[in-house]
């Protein structure tokens, strides 16, 4: 396993894609994936009005610690950025983005696709979708 640096965060206000590119880029990293997740404007044929996200931060931010460690049993990965927003986002807007540096591309990308497929399914983070004529809380599966 090599040195691991992390950058992992839940805020409210909202996340900066360059400065998260501008943190991950490394002179020794030849592949970074990045994964920037956004508000679409519909599910299903229904138009979305905007998404609600809470956390149950303590714990959020420990099991994606969790999920960082397995990514680097797995991959040797060299620098990963979790940022999760919360709060109320409109249509377009970023509420997580995922970026992995790592010697060779395979490795971010495999690595990248993991750490985001398994944080929507063991971190309690919440989303809520705003349609015209309700609401409903999703479950977070990809």
């Amino acid at each position: 396993m090599y040195a691991l640096n992390t950058q992992i965060h839940i805020s409210p206000t909202p996340l900066n894609i360059q400065s998260a590119i501008d943190w991950i880029m490394s002179p020794v990293s030849g592949g970074i994936n990045v994964f920037v997740g956004t508000v679409r404007n519909a599910t299903k044929g229904k138009p979305v009005v905007r998404l609600e996200f809470e956390a149950y931060e303590p714990m959020a931010l420990s099991e994606m610690e969790k999920i960082v460690n397995q990514a680097a049993e797995k991959w040797p990965i060299q620098k990963v950025l979790i940022h999760h927003r919360t709060g109320i986002l409109e249509v377009g807007e970023v509420p997580v983005i995922i970026a992995v540096s790592a010697a060779h591309r395979a490795a971010a990308f495999d690595a990248c696709r993991f750490i985001i497929d398994t944080l929507k399914e063991t971190v309690p983070i919440w989303k809520k979708e705003i349609f015209e004529d309700g609401e409903v809380w999703v479950a977070a599966h990809p």
